[in-house]
């Protein structure tokens, strides 16, 4: 097995990174190409259509389908207005923890896997080891969405997919999507005097957020029969209005900035049917009447698939065996699980760390989870094997 200090040592470089989601993370790509080729991988870069982000997807051994696919996402959140003990792009060890800025999320993850490269490669025969590292996944799963169309596109189809996300090692088959918005409105500016002669942009930003207020109730009647999530139904967040300029000015813009985490398909087409019938019926005509240029639109900042438990599934089966696990659990947070099992692929999320700890100031990983991540890996070399 690939030693524990090594893996530690891979962490520290992968830290050094700083690939917040708005920069680029082509260094860190370039650097774990380097990694996974010494290892005897064959590696791919796909870039985004910028060029300043990349994901990377390598395979050792044969060419065919069934492979296993190791995924992380190499993007952290900012550390702006975060009071940190220490620097988070530089990782320190204490008591027993690594501390960073994607330490648990999620590069923790990707330095196991990667440090275990060489070992799986000696033991791989007739089934391949994929890795797959992908961009912006904290800001709607893009690299993930434009990987997977990718793989679809190549008819490359392996079979079973363990995504790394923080789950302290325990085996999470299902969880809510995630569908972010931002919706603008254009009204027509005007004094705030005559209130009449324009068209208030907040107001009518208000009345749609009354709107997913409403929504929001009725989707608790929606949850379906023996939902596991907590909460069980389909959520709505508004996480944002912002507009006007000043008291007395009537605000000619407005934008409202929520999400959905769906438990089920049919209640995102639920929301979105009723928020477009809202609109054309009762917001735009009103606005209209008033200002034919009124306007209101919808942007799609991501949706992102739920992960769904299946009754049969290889992903959950195999790792309740690496890891001696004797439960499966779901999860209200959401990951790339999804858009892989959209694949075709069988799918679960695990990987060392607590996501209480992602996404906060001075975040770390326990030493121990490492250790326990990379016996799974070993294991799975072990499987490889056969």
């Amino acid at each position: 097995m690939a030693p524990l200090d090594d893996t530690i040592s891979l962490l520290r470089d992968l830290i050094a990174f700083p690939t917040i989601s708005t920069d680029t993370n082509l260094g860190m790509i370039a650097f774990l190409t380097e990694q996974l080729e010494a290892a005897g991988a064959r590696c791919e870069l796909f870039l985004d259509h910028t060029g300043t982000k990349g994901n990377l997807f390598a395979t050792i051994g044969p060419e065919v389908d069934g492979g296993i696919v190791l995924s992380g996402h190499t993007d952290v959140v900012p550390v702006a207005d975060q009071d940190w003990s220490t620097d988070p792009f530089e990782m320190a060890i204490d008591a027993g923890r690594l501390y960073g800025r994607g330490t648990c999320d999620m590069k923790g993850f990707i330095a196991a896997a990667v440090a275990m490269a060489p070992e799986l490669a000696k033991k791989v025969r007739d089934r391949p080891i994929h890795f797959a590292f992908t961009h912006d996944e904290e800001v709607g799963c893009l690299g993930a969405q434009a990987l997977v169309e990718a793989l679809r596109h190549r008819g490359i189809r392996p079979g079973i997919a363990i995504i790394g996300e923080p789950t302290e090692m325990r085996i999470i088959e299902g969880h809510k999507g995630c569908c972010e918005y931002s919706t603008h409105f254009t009204g027509l500016e005007g004094h705030g005097s005559g209130p009449d002669s324009g068209v208030n942009a907040v107001e009518y930003a208000v009345r749609y957020v009354g709107r997913l207020l409403q929504l929001k109730e009725q989707l608790k009647a929606r949850v379906p029969k023996g939902s596991r999530f907590d909460p069980p139904w389909t959520t709505i967040n508004t996480g944002a209005l912002i507009g006007g300029v000043a008291h007395n000015v009537i605000p000619g813009k407005a934008q409202v900035d929520w999400e959905m985490r769906p438990v089920q398909a049919g209640d995102a087409e639920f929301v979105k049917a009723d928020l477009e019938a809202f609109i054309a019926d009762e917001l735009l005509p009103a606005m209209r009447a008033v200002s034919p240029d009124a306007e209101i639109v919808t942007e799609v900042i991501g949706e992102v698939a739920g992960l769904e438990p299946m009754e049969e599934s290889a992903a959950r089966d195999l790792v309740t065996e690496l890891t001696g696990g004797n439960s499966v659990d779901v999860v209200p947070f959401g990951t790339e699980a999804g858009l892989f099992q959209q694949l075709g692929m069988s799918v679960v999320v695990c990987g060392p760390g607590s996501i209480a700890q992602a996404h906060k100031p001075d975040e770390f990983i326990d030493i121990a989870q490492l250790g326990q991540c990379l016996d799974m890996l070993d294991r799975l070399g072990d499987r490889l094997g056969r």
